[in-house]
C-alpha cells in the first residue's frame, strides 16, 4: 500500500522564489515558550517545497539549535527583500545534522543569490558576504516537512493561512 504524499502547502511561484534563494529566518522556542532565532546562511527547497533545509550557523544559534533539537519544532520566515514578498513555514518533525561537503555547492548558490537580492535594496555585496560568514564545520542543516503556511506578506492577506496546493503526484 503506497503511503500517500504529504499536501503541497505552497504555490510553485512561490516555491521558486524560496528556492532561489532569499531571506531566510530560522525559529523555535523551548519548553516555557521563549523563543529563540537565527538567520540562516543557506536553504534548500524540493522542487514541490515539501521538504526543506535551512542552515545556521551553530556557534551564534546555540539556543535554537537547542530547542529544535529538544522539541522538533520550527518556524522559518522566507523573505524576498527588494518586494517584500514572504511566506511562514512551521513545522514538529525538524532533524537537525551537521553540514557536510556535499552542502557546500548549496550554501555557495544561497550566498550568491542572497548577494543579487541585498544589491537590489542597494548594499554591496561585501555586506551580504559579512552577513552570512560561517565556517563549514559549525554549520548545520535542519530539514522538515512544512505543515503549515502563513502569508507574511505585508497587505491585508499577511497572516493569512495558506490553502494546501493540489498535487499530481
Amino acid at each position: 500500500m503506497k503511503t500517500p504524499a504529504a499536501p503541497v502547502l505552497l504555490p510553485a511561484d512561490l516555491v521558486a522564489m524560496m528556492d532561489k534563494g532569499v531571506s531566510a529566518i530560522v525559529a523555535s522556542r523551548d519548553a516555557a515558550m521563549r523563543p529563540s532565532i537565527m538567520r540562516a546562511v543557506g536553504t534548500r527547497i524540493d522542487a514541490q517545497g515539501r521538504e526543506i533545509t535551512v542552515y545556521v550557523a551553530r556557534s551564534q544559534s546555540r539556543q535554537l539549535v537547542q530547542d529544535i533539537s529538544s522539541n522538533g519544532c520550527v518556524a522559518v520566515v522566507f523573505s524576498q527583500p527588494a518586494t517584500h514578498r514572504s511566506v511562514q513555514l512551521k513545522a514538529g518533525d525538524a532533524r537537525i545534522r551537521a553540514a557536510t561537503v556535499a552542502d557546500e555547492p548549496i550554501l555557495q548558490r544561497y550566498l550568491r543569490s542572497m548577494e543579487q537580492e541585498i544589491a537590489l535594496v542597494g548594499h554591496a555585496p561585501a555586506l551580504t558576504r559579512a552577513m552570512l560568514a560561517h565556517r563549514l564545520d559549525d554549520v548545520v542543516a535542519i530539514t522538515f516537512t512544512p505543515q503549515q503556511a502563513y502569508d507574511q506578506t505585508p497587505g491585508p492577506r499577511a497572516g493569512q493561512s495558506m490553502p494546501s496546493q493540489e498535487s499530481d503526484a
